[in-house]
């Protein structure tokens, strides 16, 4: 009997998120009780935004904001993956956004752009969000992703 693909595919996910964590820069900080942040809750003074509103320009912070989350995920990926298409930035898609003086920077995931199947995962509905000074200073990453 052949295992359906769905069960299949969570158990890929599930292994290939096992224990990568720890290897975060950010993984000293604390985690809420529940689990996470909720959408447009304050956490350490960071007010997330619900929707994220990417800018139709980029100005100079707006750059260095998208370059400081962006070297934090490449930072994040591990080490022994480190040529492969997969873990680097030409599997990226980074979107701007600006509320309350802070820029948002949003990076998700394309395997299409590695020769993978439009709409291929490694993991479920993967992205990081950051805060970001316009001095280009990581203010923050939202602890959960949805």
């Amino acid at each position: 009997m052949r295992p359906h693909p769905f069960w299949t595919l969570l158990l890929v996910s599930l292994v290939a998120d096992g224990g990568s964590t720890p290897s975060r820069p950010d993984a000293g900080v604390p985690a809420k009780p529940d689990g996470g942040v909720v959408a447009g809750a304050s956490d350490a003074g960071i007010q997330w935004p619900t929707d994220l509103r990417p800018l139709a320009t980029l100005d100079g912070p707006a750059v260095l904001a998208a370059h400081a989350a962006l070297q934090r995920v490449l930072a994040s990926f591990p080490k022994q993956d480190a040529g492969a298409c997969e873990s680097s930035a030409r599997s990226l898609d980074v979107v701007v956004g600006l509320e309350g003086g802070a820029y948002f920077v949003r990076v998700d995931r394309r395997l299409d752009r590695c020769g993978w199947p439009v709409g291929s995962q490694l993991e479920f509905d993967w992205f990081e969000l950051y805060a970001v000074s316009p001095e280009g200073k990581v203010l923050g990453r939202r602890a959960v992703m949805p």
